[in-house]
């Protein structure tokens, strides 16, 4: 009977710590599937040249020619990072200004077809960006608008409205009228207590749509392929896929790797200095 017993209580603390481990497991599986690419860049863009097609996990000799090369004069890369820190900031701010007044209409104001009009806004997000460019072209061909600003911020504001309208739409109408209602009542005009009582308090979701549409222009690649032919105007991605190595055959991994680490460490260091702010943003819209 004892030992019968003592083999039960091994049986239960064996299947205990399967329901533990499995969970971290599971998760620490997620975590490498989603960080080995970045890893391999890493590793790709401090190997010396010579050693670009070296296939071991971690590099022999490190080097950082590849990331020198990538601001050589010829290759226009400190122009393009300008260029996508204009382009994906004036989406961001055009983004909060629109979405955010028109989240707020939508969750406050009661007309018929509100609920029709949201989703129409958020069904637009719904066409692949590729099926949009040929009009899209032909549009800023005839109106002068090739090589310019312009041609990128307005296609990606399209792509990053709908999400931004969707998100604050949820976050505007969890929040209780009475904060205005109260704020009307102390001598506040309906356009003060949106200005002074509902946007600070809808900051954390105004961040967070702040961040996700960064993050979604700085990484726009077609519509800036499409609309831009001149060096001086193409973003980093677009300079990126244009780098070419000490001859017309040559593959620069190297050199295009260090770049994307250039790229995305910015993006990588603001997740992980907000990222309190865009959990309480992403979450705080589902809570009552």
């Amino acid at each position: 009977m004892t030992t019968a017993t003592g083999n039960e209580r091994r049986t239960t603390r064996r299947r205990f710590d399967a329901k533990k481990w499995l969970p971290i497991l599971g998760v620490a599986g997620i975590v490498l599937y989603c960080l080995a690419p970045f890893y391999w860049m890493v590793v790709t863009a401090f190997r010396r040249p010579a050693d670009q097609y070296d296939l071991s996990p971690l590099s022999r000799t490190w080097s950082v020619e590849n990331f020198r090369a990538v601001f050589e004069p010829g290759t226009g890369f400190g122009r393009a990072l300008l260029n996508s820190l204009i382009v994906a900031s004036t989406t961001t701010i055009l983004t909060l200004v629109i979405g955010t007044s028109t989240a707020y209409a939508l969750a406050r104001l009661a007309f018929r077809g509100k609920n029709l009009v949201l989703s129409l806004i958020i069904a637009t997000s719904m066409f692949p960006g590729i099926s949009l460019i040929v009009p899209l072209l032909r549009l800023f061909t005839d109106i002068g608008w090739i090589n310019t600003y312009q041609a990128m911020i307005l296609p990606s504001l399209s792509f990053a409205l709908p999400l931004a309208v969707w998100n604050l739409t949820m976050f505007f109408r969890q929040m209780p009228q009475e904060l205005e209602q109260a704020a009307m009542v102390d001598g506040c005009t309906p356009g003060q207590a949106f200005r002074r009582i509902i946007v600070p308090l809808a900051a954390p979701g105004m961040f967070t749509t702040a961040i996700l549409t960064f993050i979604l222009a700085w990484n726009e690649f077609i519509i800036a392929l499409s609309m831009v032919n001149e060096q001086n105007m193409q973003t980093v991605t677009v300079a990126i896929s244009k780098f070419t190595g000490a001859t017309q055959y040559d593959q620069p991994f190297g050199t295009q790797m260090a770049a994307g680490v250039i790229v995305t460490i910015p993006l990588v260091i603001g997740v992980l200095i907000f990222q309190r702010r865009i959990i309480a943003g992403l979450t705080s819209g589902g809570l009552k």
